[in-house]
């Protein structure tokens, strides 16, 4: 594609989210000196290599590609300093050291996945929903020493609505975050670029890294607490729990108000054809949809036509 744009880019991402980004950048004229993303990693019974979401991206439209294993590497840092671009473009990367960060004239700025500074961190889409926010956003900043702190450049907010996922809301955050991309590179390209700095505050809600354990539901909690943590876990990691022994994920629930029935924390209640309820510390959980481990994900009637509780 003829660029037709005075600023040269680098950009640096890995999954998904970050090539709505790529694609942006691209496709408004932007000359892309280089797309550095995550190295090949073998899977499958095969082992057979497999390319992150960004490198096929860049394989398709003929991008440059550098997938360096150790960023300070002296052979990287000289192929980067080679590039001369004018900024560097992050987006779900991982974090990088000074001497990067530093390097282009114009600066290195983040695209993020909340309003800063609350959910700083891996996993701030995911987070908010487990915490029923009402409402998250998208940030780019430019880069300082400590993560996801430096000079805000511009922020959009996005409602998180009753029956979102992080599934959901990843989506609508990814194309608003390519948008906001742009936006900061137009401005950075005309020279208006206003930071401000982030807000202290006392309580900031943080985003850590999601591990298996985290999706564990303990029915000791409130039927909302389940809710929004089954919300928040779909469609990765995945909330869990056993059911007559087995282990499975819960992949969809409901708050039931309806119920007069009262019942013991963790306590199972079904008609054996249409519904499974579960008891929590306050109130009730209808299980709506289930997977066992190796098996297809089912709706609580196909469920239930096979196995009884």
């Amino acid at each position: 594609m003829k660029t037709n744009k005075k600023l040269k880019v680098v950009f640096m991402g890995t999954p998904e989210f970050a090539v709505a980004s790529l694609q942006a950048i691209f496709e408004n004229g932007y000359e892309i000196g280089a797309v550095i993303t995550a190295t090949d990693k073998p899977s499958g019974r095969g082992l057979k290599a497999t390319f992150s979401a960004v490198k096929e991206y860049a394989l398709a439209n003929q991008l440059p590609i550098l997938q360096p294993e150790k960023l300070k590497n002296p052979e990287f840092l000289a192929q980067l300093e080679a590039i001369n671009a004018d900024v560097f473009v992050i987006v779900a990367f991982r974090m990088l050291p000074e001497v990067v960060w530093q390097m282009p004239k114009k600066g290195t700025f983040n695209l993020h996945g909340s309003l800063l500074p609350d959910y700083r961190g891996a996993a701030p889409i995911h987070w908010a929903v487990i915490n029923g926010e009402t409402e998250t956003g998208v940030t780019t900043f430019f880069l300082k020493q400590e993560i996801d702190t430096g000079e805000i450049i511009f922020q959009e907010k996005e409602n998180i609505l009753a029956d979102d996922t992080t599934g959901s809301l990843y989506e609508r955050l990814m194309h608003k975050g390519a948008n906001l991309v742009v936006k900061t590179l137009e401005a950075i390209e005309n020279e208006n670029v206003k930071t401000f700095p982030q807000a202290e505050k006392l309580q900031e809600k943080s985003a850590p890294k999601l591990f298996k354990e985290h999706g564990l539901i303990n029915w000791g909690k409130s039927a909302r607490e389940i809710h929004n943590l089954v919300r928040g876990l779909n469609p990765f990691p995945c909330a869990y729990s056993q059911i007559n022994g087995k282990s499975y994920k819960i992949l969809k629930t409901q708050i039931v108000t309806d119920t007069e029935k009262q019942l013991e924390i963790a306590e199972i209640y079904t008609d054996q054809k249409t519904f499974i309820y579960i008891g929590t510390a306050n109130g009730v959980v209808s299980i709506l949809e289930l997977q066992a481990e190796g098996k297809r994900k089912m709706n609580v009637k196909d469920f239930l036509q096979g196995n009884k509780i």
